[in-house]
């Protein structure tokens, strides 16, 4: 989800402030509409530019005068690390211009440009309106990145930016073989989120199994304060902490079968125990009434106003919620609280991993400035800026030294400590957009967190639905190497 993430992953324009009715349908054009009219684009735009001449300073051949051409997803990271970033760009390459275009809306700007064969030479794929990367990788719309990580990192000419980077985030960027598709700038950690002020006026701790979860919302409500709040209106936040804690319970393997489109991989004993767990909040009131007509700025500012005191989120929420969350709100995450001792994995088991896609497009008119972008975004300079300004890390290993971290950052790099190898990646959001938003989030939990429909009822409609993807011919299919 990125900024997005989740989030890839969409802040202000993240997860768009569109009807759900309209997520609906903005969602799904990426998935009919645009498979078929990348499939028919023809070789109707863009001649490439001529290259330039490779050098120590130039290591991707840049030309030096030609245009760039940079579509941003303008979300909860906001545009400034990209202006700064393109700054460096302009003083590399001073004869060069470049087209900056901030949008909330990815699919409407750029499918009328990707079906007339002129897409822009470096996008941020991410939001409400982000376009399926499946489908993208399926229909061969993208350039493969691996000349940008075999390239020199900035910072270091002995070392190649992709020895640079943070575990998982060239794997992330891996669809099938060694192709790399997709550059996953920020790292996001995804857990839930809480003040660690509300927490200690409960006289509670974070609790670690269910039942210890379970007393603390009940203490919560005693006062005033519900357990839970969430996006209702955009339920697929809510695999933030869920999908992790199933992985907890059952093991990596389960989100692994999830992820492949495996038969009955949604009946596994450990989904229908945190299925039912969540259920419970449901149940016994936890949960914010209204939630489900909330949207996730409605909820986050309901969570930062101290109505609720967990909130299932990625790492983009310190900088989103930033103008409604109190000086002193001293904010936290955890990964997801287990069931108990039984589960296959420790506590401190949480989801991490690369948010706000870049992509490259293959019929770009200019590529190497695309990739030479990336490069310059993936040096020490440009990721300690992001961090600084928006709250969140990068996919540089490293670069926070020096900065002094705020409390959601410093208690996001303490949980990644925490967990250690105990890192999980689901790949549903990457792979299958639409089944992962529409249909697992929206027709699926968002029904039984609403209170609509029974764990049971919502196991059987996901893995109907997860059947469905793995026999439609017309969808690129992916499984874990």
């Amino acid at each position: 989800m990125g900024s997005t993430s989740a989030h890839n992953s969409e802040g202000l324009g993240r997860r768009d402030l569109i009807k759900r009715s309209a997520a609906i349908g903005l969602i799904s054009v990426p998935t009919m509409g645009f498979l078929s009219a990348c499939a028919s684009s023809g070789d109707s735009g863009n001649e490439k530019v001529e290259k330039g001449t490779k050098s120590d300073k130039n290591p991707l051949g840049v030309n030096e005068s030609a245009p760039l051409d940079f579509v941003l997803f303008d979300g909860g990271f906001g545009q400034q690390y990209a202006k700064d970033a393109i700054k460096v760009y302009e003083t590399n390459y001073p004869k060069a211009s470049v087209k900056f275009t901030p949008t909330q809306k990815i699919t409407t700007t750029l499918q009328p440009r990707f079906n007339g064969g002129t897409p822009p030479d470096l996008i941020d794929n991410s939001g409400a309106e982000q376009m399926d990367m499946g489908v993208l990788v399926g229909q061969k719309q993208l350039a493969d990145l691996t000349p940008l990580l075999d390239a020199p990192s900035v910072d270091d000419p002995s070392k190649k930016v992709r020895d640079t980077l943070r575990p998982g985030i060239v794997e992330m960027g891996q669809f099938d073989g060694d192709p790399v598709w997709i550059l996953y700038y920020a790292y996001t950690v995804y857990g839930v989120w809480y003040s660690q002020k509300l927490l200690d006026s409960l006289d509670a701790k974070y609790p670690e199994t269910w039942d210890e979860m379970l007393a603390v919302c009940e203490k919560a409500k005693k006062k005033g304060i519900a357990g839970w709040t969430y996006a209702g209106k955009y339920p697929y936040y809510v695999p933030f902490s869920l999908y992790p804690m199933i992985g907890k319970v059952g093991g990596r393997e389960v989100l692994d079968a999830i992820d492949n489109l495996e038969p009955k991989a949604w009946e596994h004993p450990a989904v229908k125990t945190c299925f039912e767990a969540y259920y419970e909040l449901v149940k016994k009131g936890y949960i914010l009434k209204g939630t489900p007509g909330l949207d996730h700025i409605q909820s986050q500012t309901a969570w930062t106003e101290g109505k609720a005191l967990f909130i299932p989120n990625g790492s983009w929420v310190e900088n989103e919620a930033a103008k409604t969350m109190p000086a002193d709100f001293d904010l936290a995450v955890s990964a997801p609280t287990g069931i108990d001792s039984s589960d296959k994995m420790p506590f401190g088991t949480i989801w991490a991993s690369g948010g706000e896609p870049f992509i490259v497009p293959a019929k770009a008119k200019n590529p190497e400035g695309g990739l030479e972008q990336l490069r310059i975004m993936l040096s020490e300079a440009s990721s300690k800026n992001f961090t600084q300004s928006v709250k969140s890390l990068t996919a540089l290993n490293g670069g926070t030294d020096g900065i002094e971290l705020t409390p959601g950052l410093k208690s996001g790099v303490a949980a990644l400590e925490k967990a250690g190898q105990n890192v999980v990646n689901p790949r549903l959001q990457d792979w299958y957009v639409a089944l992962q938003k529409e249909k697992i989030g929206v027709a699926g939990l968002g029904e039984m967190m609403a209170g609509r429909a029974t764990p049971a009822e919502t196991i059987k409609k996901i893995q109907k639905y997860a059947d469905e993807a793995a026999k439609d011919s017309s969808i690129k299919h992916y499984k874990h190497q």
